[in-house]
């Protein structure tokens, strides 16, 4: 959840800095919440698989 929460602060930092004119701050900090997220969807998917699937009982 970690992952996922540093995503979020990175996505209303975007926003902020968005609203505030900071252009340049607001593009790299949603560039960063959406890797971020993707990574985080990434370990999701693996891990519901392998829970699916290796990890059955």
């Amino acid at each position: 959840m970690s992952l996922l929460k540093w995503a979020l602060i990175f996505l209303v930092i975007s926003i902020i800095a968005g609203l505030l004119g900071f252009t340049g701050v607001s593009i790299v900090s949603a560039d960063i919440a959406r890797t971020l997220f993707y990574v985080f969807l990434v370990i999701f998917l693996v891990l519901l698989v392998l829970g699916l699937t290796v990890f059955r009982v």
